[in-house]
């Protein structure tokens, strides 16, 4: 499982011009499932999500996690995250999972989330989604769950 995450100071996302989910300060975070992930790698990814230090403390350094700062998560699912663009001109899916799979994980992640943190919000999986933010830093970072 992969997640771009982005720290911003605010996010949403629309389908046919219609806000489907939104937050505030927080996480932005675009996840590609891949073939192979299930509940250890959603479990991680969460824990992940939640504790990874990318909110400044008091003296500025980046020492929080989301779950302390009580910000907001959006989960956007993103399979062109796993894509391998090692060579030609145009990316390869087949890192990807199918899109059954990628479903079935991608809501648990959700539901999982849900569960642990107020303030989560989603994209639609599988619709043509815009996505608007405010990066702020910008500080992005990739995440690798196996």
């Amino acid at each position: 499982m992969i997640a771009l995450i982005q720290r911003v100071e605010s996010a949403r996302v629309e389908v046919d011009g219609t806000t489907v989910g939104a937050i505030g300060a927080g996480l932005l975070a675009l996840v590609a499932v891949e073939p192979g992930d299930g509940e250890a790698q959603c479990r991680r990814m969460l824990e992940r999500l939640l504790g990874y230090r990318v909110f400044s403390d008091a003296e500025g350094r980046m020492n929080l996690g989301l779950a302390e700062t009580g910000g907001g998560l959006l989960l956007v699912s993103q399979f062109t995250l796993a894509a391998d663009t090692r060579k030609g001109m145009r990316p390869s899916f087949t890192a990807a999972a199918a899109p059954d799979e990628a479903r079935r994980w991608f809501d648990h992640l959700v539901l999982l989330a849900r569960n642990a943190h107020p303030g989560v919000e989603t994209g639609r999986f599988g619709a043509h989604m815009k996505v608007h933010l405010i990066n702020d830093g910008p500080v992005t970072f990739r995440l690798e769950v196996r």
